[in-house]
Parts: C-alpha cells; structure tokens; sequence
C-alpha cells in the first residue's frame, strides 16, 4: 500500500490525482491532504477519503477547518496549519509519496521538505525547481529522494528516457529535447491584438483545464519558459539543448532526440491524468480512466516556430536560465506578481513581460545556497516588481 499526501489536493492536479487514486484502492492510501484555503473542499475530500493528516495553509482558515472536522466527526484527523504544517506534512513517516501540487512559489518550502525526508515527490510545482533547483538536488541525493514529474511535458520526456538515467544526456545518447506548446489562446495574435486582451480570455486555455494562474502562463508562454529551466534541472541539459515547439493539437507532449537520429515521443489526450498514473505507479502501469487516443479522429498533427518577438516572456526565461544564479528566481517572482497585477486588471498583458524584463535588470543577485536565502531573494524580487510595475505603469496601449 502506497500512502500519498496531496499538497494541492483542492486543485486541478489534486482533482485529478485523487480520481486516479480513488481507481486503485488496493494499491494506494490518502494518508494526507492539504489545500491553501478552500476549506469547504478540503472538508469534503477529507469526509471522502479519511487521511489521518489534514494541512491547511492559511492560518485563518484553521479554526473554520477544525469547526469542519468536528462536525463531519473526523475526530482522528491530525490537523497541520501553516507553511510549517504543510513542511511537516510532507516529511511526515507515515508517507511514502508527495504529490506536490501547490502553485508558485509557495510549493517550495514543503517540495524541498519532501526531498529531505527522502520522499518519492512526484512533482507538478514547477517553481520549486525553478527557484532551488540546485538546493532541491542536493538534498535529494542527499537523503535518498526521487521527483518523477507530472508536468506533461516533462513526464513525456521522461517516458521517453532510457531506463537508469540519471541526469547524465551524454552517456545514453540523447541530443536535445524538444517541449511541445500549445501555443495558448492567442496563437497567432498580433501585438496590437494582445496589447488589448483580458483576463478573462487568458484564462480559457484551448486544450487544458488549468487554475488562472497556470492559464496566464500558458497564454504568455511564460509557463514554457519555466519548463524550458525545469528541464535543465531535471534532465542535466544545457539551455541549447531543449527547444520548444508549438504543437497546437496537444497531442504529442515531448520529445527526445538521439544521436543516432532517433525522435521519440509520447502521445496521449490533453488529460492530466494520463501523467499521474504514470508517475504514481512508475515502474509499471495502471488505468488511469483517461480514453483512448484515437488517432485517426484525430486527423492531422501540425508543428509551428514559436513566436519569440510577440510572446517575449519565453526569451526572458532562457535569458535567466543561461545567466544561471539567481536569476530564475527573480524571473519567476517577477513573474507571479505581474500576472497577479494583470488578472486584477492593474497590468496589461504585454506589460507583464516588460516587469519581468525591468525586474530581472534591477534585482541586485545575491548568494542563494539556502532556503532561507532564496526566500529573502524571493521577497526582495517581489518588491522591487511592484516598485518597477508602478514605475512603468500599466502597460497598455
């Protein structure tokens, strides 16, 4: 029996982590669940799937959970409150695996927690690797972790990798990889047409079910861009060597590139839960309840060059990625507090790269070899974002 804590669990990822779960009783056990605020469906996961650990993130929000708990009678249930509550959850002995789920970089004390305890992180919170790829790796070879990514692109490369790699591309042969893109709901636009977009329109991904947050990203292709800096983290490649490519049927998530010419990919609906079994029963195979990929529906497979000029938060990740330090960092804070701005409607669409660009040039680097470092870096970043987004004003044209 595998025990699983879900960091997340009230997400899109924990939504569809749990109905893989649910599938396999006999192999797997919600020992955990946590969620930031969303009290009424923590309560009803937990009425649901009896965890012996609950974790809620807000502090406020933990006498509501407590008054919940009592009254469903789930008088057993351990209850964890607070960033420190969920890093405890994480760690806790009595899990075996750590769906890591938590969006931006609020994930990474607790993803970095689940690697010091040695826990099998199958992760969806790219910004933990982004932020502390080095810190995360180092305490993961450390105390004896594995992360198996749930990122559909990088679980595609993955599946993709010849069995034992190890971070090693040289010495199996592999060239590059290549990540696939939708290319988001303004494919194709032109920058008069995204000088004039709304939050709303961002959020309506063409392909994929995805919180706003994610959906900005996946619009911007700044989501790419944090994928591109995952990978090199992930799978030991230079930023030279992993190319996007837009791919608007999503259908062909990734792929990888060998030196013998070989190209292989993995294919598969736009369901996430095809990635979740994948990674949860590594190494073999279970339902995941996703249907079957029928080829010929699906008809033609089309390829396009990604859009550098127009969509520019893409050039800005590999610009942090090769300048290496703190500069991923830096982007992603940046990042967070621009779309922040644009979903309330205090940006505009365009002006979120140019916040991140401004940002990334004014944030003075400074050591990032611990958490509490990286976390002073973050905090630092994040002010000076809103200091360069008022300077710059919103944006629009």
């Amino acid at each position: 029996m595998n025990r699983v804590a879900l960091l997340g669990a009230t997400g899109s990822i924990g939504t569809s982590a749990l109905d893989v779960i649910a599938r396999h009783p006999q192999r797997y056990q919600v020992q955990a669940l946590a969620a930031h605020r969303d009290v009424d469906g923590l309560l009803k996961l937990c009425a649901r799937f009896k965890p012996s650990l609950v974790g809620i993130a807000d502090p406020y929000c933990a006498d509501a959970l407590a008054a919940g708990l009592k009254a469903h009678g789930l008088h057993s249930v351990q209850m964890l409150v607070g960033p420190t509550g969920l890093d405890q959850m994480a760690g806790a002995s009595e899990v075996d695996t750590v769906v890591a789920a938590i969006v931006g970089a609020a994930g990474l004390s607790s993803t970095l927690a689940a690697a010091c305890a040695g826990k099998r992180i199958l992760l969806a919170n790219k910004e933990s690797v982004v932020i502390a790829g080095a810190l995360l790796f180092d305490a993961l070879a450390a105390h004896g972790g594995c992360i198996i990514p749930l990122d559909s692109e990088h679980n595609a490369v993955f599946q993709c990798l010849p069995q034992g790699f190890a971070r090693d591309p040289d010495a199996h042969g592999i060239r590059r990889i290549v990540l696939t893109a939708s290319g988001g709901p303004f494919r194709g636009f032109s920058r008069e047409q995204l000088a004039q977009v709304t939050p709303e329109q961002a959020v309506k991904h063409p392909r994929w079910q995805m919180g706003r947050k994610i959906s900005v990203d996946s619009a911007s292709l700044m989501n790419k861009g944090l994928e591109v800096i995952e990978a090199h983290w992930l799978f030991g490649l230079p930023a030279e060597r992993i190319d996007v490519l837009v791919h608007p049927e999503s259908l062909i998530h990734s792929l990888v590139e060998y030196t013998d010419g070989s190209l292989l990919a993995q294919l598969g609906p736009a369901d996430m839960r095809t990635p979740i079994a994948q990674a949860l029963a590594w190494p073999e195979r279970i339902d995941s309840g996703v249907q079957r990929l029928d080829l010929l529906a699906a008809g033609e497979l089309h390829f396009e060059p990604v859009d550098r000029v127009n969509f520019r938060c893409l050039e800005l990740a590999y610009a942090a990625l090769r300048a290496g330090g703190a500069a991923p960092a830096i982007l992603n804070a940046a990042n967070e507090v621009a779309v922040d701005a644009f979903l309330t409607g205090a940006l505009s669409f365009l002006g979120i790269a140019d916040v991140i660009e401004s940002t990334l040039d004014a944030v003075v680097q400074s050591e990032t070899s611990t958490l509490h470092a990286l976390l002073d870096l973050d905090r630092e970043a994040r002010r000076v974002a809103v200091r360069e987004m008022n300077r710059l004003g919103t944006g629009h044209e």
